[in-house]
C-alpha cells in the first residue's frame, strides 16, 4: 500500500491571458492585504501607487473611491468632520486625518487630483475587497467608510449581497472599460480574517464577496481574479503562516502569495528584470564584515554597473537610490 506523505496542497492557478511587465503602471485600492502585495511591487521597482484613500475594506467604498477618481471630484469643507480632536473624511482611513482642516483637505484633494492623472495611463486595476460588511450613518443615512472610533450606537452595520455587489461593480467596469479601453481589472479577495464581525459571519461575508468576484469575471473579459483568500486559508493552512493576531497573514505568507502572483501575471521578460532586481535589492542590504575592503569595494562596483544596465535597459525603473549606495 502506497501512502501519500504529501503533507502540502497546492492547486493551479491558471495564468493570466495578458501579462504585466516594467513598462506598465499599476494601482492597488482596497484592504491592507492589497497594500501588502502593492508594497513588494514597489519594493521590486514597479511603477504602482497604493491606497489613494487609504486602505478601504468594503466594495462600496473602493467602488465609490475608484469613481472619484475617474471623475476627478475633490472634496469639499462640508464632507469633513470633528472627531477625537482631529478633522476626518468619512471615505478615507485615518491616515489622512489632520489637526487642521485645510491640511486634512489638501492631501486628501491632492491624492484624487494625483490618482485621476496617473489613471490615464495605468494598466492594471487591483482591486482587493476585505469585507461584505458596511456601515451607515444613521445621522446622515450615508455609508462610511471608515468609522474612525466613532461610537458604534452612530451607525447600522448591514451586509451587502452578492447581487448588489455586482450591479455596482457592473457599472463601474463598463464606466473604466468606456474610459480607459486598455485598462484590465485583478479582483482578489483578503485573506485576513475579520473576526471583530464574529467568525461565522466572517465566512459569510467572504462567501458574498467571492460569489460576487465569479460573476463579475465571467461577465468582464479583461476583468481576472487572483486567489488570494484560496492560497492563505487552503493551500497554507496553517497558524504558523499569521502574525500573533492570527488573523493577518504574515510577512512569510504575504511573500508566497507575491511569488504565486508574480508566476501568474508577469511576462518572461519581467520576470528576468524582477530577479536582477531582486539581486541589486539583497546585495544593497548586505551588511560587510569590513566596508572599507578591497572586496567590499569591488562588490559595489560590480553591482553599480549592474545598477547602470538595467537602468539602460529600462529607464523607466528608479534605481537611483541604489546607484546611490554603491557610489558611496
Amino acid at each position: 500500500m502506497t501512502i501519500n506523505m504529501n503533507f502540502h496542497l497546492q492547486f493551479p492557478i491558471p495564468a493570466f491571458s495578458e501579462k504585466l511587465n516594467y513598462n506598465q503602471q499599476s494601482i492597488f485600492v482596497g484592504s491592507c492585504f492589497s497594500e501588502n502585495i502593492g508594497e513588494l511591487m514597489k519594493r521590486y521597482k514597479f511603477n504602482c501607487i497604493i491606497n489613494p484613500n487609504g486602505i478601504l475594506y468594503n466594495p462600496y467604498s473602493i467602488s465609490k473611491a475608484i469613481n472619484r477618481y475617474i471623475e476627478n471630484k475633490t472634496l469639499n469643507d462640508n464632507d469633513l468632520f470633528f472627531s477625537n480632536e482631529q478633522w476626518n473624511s468619512w471615505e478615507h482611513h485615518s491616515c489622512y486625518s489632520a489637526n487642521d482642516k485645510a491640511v486634512c483637505l489638501k492631501q486628501i484633494n491632492d491624492s484624487i487630483q494625483a490618482t485621476h492623472s496617473y489613471l490615464k495611463n495605468t494598466d492594471w486595476l487591483f482591486i482587493t475587497w476585505g469585507s461584505a460588511f458596511v456601515y451607515r450613518n444613521i445621522e446622515t443615512e450615508k455609508l462610511v467608510s471608515n468609522c474612525h472610533k466613532v461610537p458604534q450606537k452612530r451607525f447600522e452595520k448591514q451586509i451587502l449581497s452578492a447581487q448588489e455587489i455586482v450591479s455596482d461593480y457592473q457599472l463601474l467596469l463598463n464606466k473604466l472599460k468606456q474610459l480607459y479601453p486598455n485598462l484590465k481589472i485583478v479582483f482578489t479577495v483578503s485573506p485576513v480574517r475579520y473576526v471583530r464581525d464574529g467568525v461565522v459571519e466572517n465566512n459569510l461575508s467572504k462567501a458574498h464577496l467571492i460569489s460576487a468576484v465569479h460573476k463579475l469575471i465571467n461577465e468582464f473579459d479583461y476583468a481576472y481574479y487572483f486567489p488570494a483568500y484560496e492560497i492563505v486559508i487552503d493551500e497554507l493552512r496553517d497558524y504558523r503562516f499569521y502574525k500573533s493576531d492570527l488573523v493577518h497573514p504574515s510577512e512569510q505568507a504575504v511573500e508566497y502569495v507575491f511569488e504565486k502572483l508574480k508566476n501568474t501575471l508577469l511576462d518572461e521578460q519581467a520576470i528576468a528584470t524582477f530577479e536582477k532586481i531582486k539581486e541589486i535589492i539583497k546585495a544593497k542590504e548586505h551588511l560587510p564584515f569590513n566596508k572599507d575592503s578591497l572586496e567590499f569595494k569591488k562588490f559595489k562596483q560590480i553591482f553599480l554597473e549592474k545598477c547602470n544596465q538595467l537602468s539602460n535597459q529600462f529607464p523607466s525603473i528608479d534605481l537611483s537610490n541604489e546607484v546611490l549606495y554603491f557610489k558611496r
